[in-house]
């Protein structure tokens, strides 16, 4: 609150620049809170394996939680923009307007101070942190090199402890002494000629009159409140997920198959997942703070603890990785060298973590479309199957695989026989006869989709996608077609991209 001259100063001297800082600043403080919730991965996995999440919305929203990471850190960016351009202007108005009538309410003890203090340096240092976060999440930035992004990604925690301090310096004020300074009165020493003229009697101009000046107190920072709970909760699910991962995990087999894929299988006590879901693999050998993605196609069982990836050798770390795993042989060794066991590097498994391929097993009718190496969440639930999984409500799978080289079939060449010959000695007793077919060229997926909602009328068909963004455009635009009124096609995609 201020008297009438305080605020026509104030108003003049900032005017709606104030009102659009700090409008920005609210929506930044409830972005930079949500922006950290999806990636707490435990916590996201755990409520998607709890009967609270039982409704298809549900399960669709949380597959969309890197998606709304993206949003949030998009409108960060975008109103980080209104608030330092907002900001901008009250420099530059505070600078023409520095007012010595009311030294309380400057921001700043002397003209060209503002930028000096502390919400200028460390505003500054903001926007330099998330300009090179921003750039590096570029899609050809992660492309042509990750760990660009997977390091100025990690300035995330520089970044929040410097929000936190952002408003330390105290810029805006707000007055202490409103019951002996109310709003509008005048000064002890000042006229009722001066405020006003001639136009308040004397008896209410003694009404008004105050004894003392206003005083004015920085406000307290609030940024804290929004974020400190958010960004404890990722720091103890990181803390639970180190925790979970520091025990190495003991390689058991790695098998190099055909257009540069290499299959990894592993051992890790009390390692429990469901076929569907992903891991984060990390290997000190080739970089201590890199952790990627990669699906499980073997998921550990009763009769079985082994868990098994399959990963294809693009970019420099899977380069420097599967020169780890399978070294060249060396040209200067012994003609009768000494059998020695293959050593292999030290290798951490964080997770499992959830994604959509978990629910193929929760429709009736489920469409698995893979393109490439998008195979590997489908060839965990082939495996599923032919370990006799139970307690599922599947019924009929349908399984595409697309893929640009004849060879590549060989990634699962052994999984795919051993299933075509699980269900033709099944197909009496429980399955039905199993129909198999390769095609050249291009699916045509308005024919199939069109097969397989003849087969299955008044039915929900789970269509998952792992693959190209071509196809998944192509599927998730013939399962919004209002063609099918008899059966319901629920587009599902996975991505690590």
């Amino acid at each position: 609150y201020f008297t009438g001259q305080q605020y026509h100063y104030l108003y003049k001297m900032l005017g709606l620049g104030l009102c659009i800082s700090r409008a920005s600043a609210t929506v930044l403080n409830l972005n930079c809170s949500l922006v950290l919730l999806p990636m707490c991965r435990s916590l996201v996995t755990f409520v998607r394996g709890t009967r609270m999440v039982r409704s298809t919305t549900t399960r669709r929203l949380l597959d969309k939680s890197k998606t709304f990471h993206v949003a949030c850190g998009v409108a960060i960016c975008i109103f980080s923009v209104m608030h330092v351009s907002a900001h901008l202007v009250n420099v530059v108005r505070f600078s023409v307007r520095y007012s010595d009538d009311f030294p309380a309410l400057n921001l700043a003890r002397y003209r060209g101070e503002l930028l000096s203090l502390v919400p200028g340096v460390t505003g500054v240092l903001l926007v330099l942190i998330l300009f090179l976060m921003f750039i590096s999440s570029s899609y050809c930035v992660r492309m042509s090199n990750y760990e660009i992004f997977w390091y100025t990604h990690n300035l995330f925690i520089v970044f929040y402890v410097i929000l936190m301090i952002h408003m330390v310096g105290g810029a805006l004020k707000y007055q202490t002494n409103i019951e002996a300074h109310p709003p509008g009165c005048f000064r002890a020493n000042q006229s009722s000629t001066e405020q006003q003229g001639d136009e308040l009697d004397t008896s209410e101009e003694e009404e008004r009159r105050c004894n003392e000046d206003a005083r004015f107190q920085p406000h307290y920072p609030q940024t804290w409140l929004w974020v400190s709970g958010p960004l404890c909760l990722y720091c103890v699910e990181r803390f639970y997920r180190y925790i979970q991962s520091r025990d190495p995990v003991t390689i058991v087999t790695v098998i190099r198959h055909p257009c540069d894929v290499v299959e990894l299988r592993m051992l890790k006590k009390n390692f429990k997942a469901r076929p569907g879901q992903h891991i984060l693999l990390n290997c000190p050998g080739v970089s201590s703070f890199e952790n990627h993605p990669f699906t499980l196609t073997m998921c550990p069982t009763e009769n079985k603890e082994t868990l098994g990836i399959h990963l294809r050798v693009v970019g420099d770390w899977t380069e420097r990785f599967t020169q780890l795993l399978l070294p060249e042989p060396r040209i200067d060794m012994e003609i009768l060298p000494m059998a020695q066991k293959r050593r292999y590097p030290k290798v951490y498994v964080d997770g499992p973590f959830g994604g959509p391929s978990e629910e193929v097993f929760n429709y009736d009718v489920s469409l698995c479309v893979a393109g490439g190496i998008g195979v590997t969440p489908f060839a965990c639930v082939l495996r599923a199957l032919l370990d006799g999984w139970m307690g599922f409500r599947l019924q009929r799978l349908y399984f595409v695989w697309v893929c640009k080289e004849l060879q590549s079939f060989y990634w699962f060449a052994e999984l795919l026989c051993f299933f075509i010959l699980f269900l033709q000695s099944m197909s009496e007793e429980k399955y039905r006869p199993l129909t198999s077919r390769m095609q050249i060229g291009r699916p045509r997926w308005k024919l199939l989709f069109d097969e397989i909602e003849k087969s299955n009328k008044h039915k929900r068909v789970g269509v998952f996608c792992c693959g190209p963004k071509g196809i998944s455009r192509t599927l998730h635009r013939l399962c919004n077609s209002p063609q099918y009124n008899g059966t319901t096609f629920e587009f599902n995609k996975e991505s690590f991209s």
